[in-house]
């Protein structure tokens, strides 16, 4: 059916994610099943009302090599086709996207299962980190 290594990628990026593009990019005749995960800004935290935007800071060297070994996990824990992870960094907006997982599948139980370890992976040990900005103040805040 599918390779025993799934095409995978991960990036961090500056500029908007482009969801579209992402979607064709674990796109296959073989998947019956693709899950998306969107992550977006909004405008308040448990804490907070009235967040502005979200900064993001990363570890450049580390982060994409931390991604790809939860990446790896899920490829071995599930029977997926293609997996791709986008996430921003620098400032992102009240309502844009700050982060992206998407899953191909034969079937959607291995789609779902794999994006959401996907997500909650990466925000647990990706060497990323979230500034909060409201009118007149910001915090770092845990996790990203």
């Amino acid at each position: 059916m599918n390779d025993p290594f799934p095409c995978c990628r991960v990036a961090v990026v500056e500029d908007d994610i482009d969801v579209g593009a992402l979607l064709e990019e674990v796109g296959h005749p073989e998947a019956g099943a693709v899950a998306l995960f969107l992550g977006t800004v909004r405008n308040h935290s448990p804490r907070r009302e009235g967040v502005t935007h979200l900064e993001y800071e990363v570890y450049r060297s580390r982060v994409c090599g931390n991604i790809n070994k939860i990446v790896s996990e899920a490829a071995q824990r599930w029977s997926v086709i293609a997996m791709a992870v986008e996430h921003r960094m620098g400032r992102v907006e009240v309502g844009q996207v700050a982060v992206a997982v998407a899953v191909s599948s034969a079937h959607r139980a291995e789609a779902f299962a794999a994006a959401r370890y996907l997500i909650d992976e990466l925000k647990e040990r990706a060497p990323i980190w979230k500034k909060e900005h409201w009118e007149g103040g910001a915090e770092w805040s845990l996790g990203s």
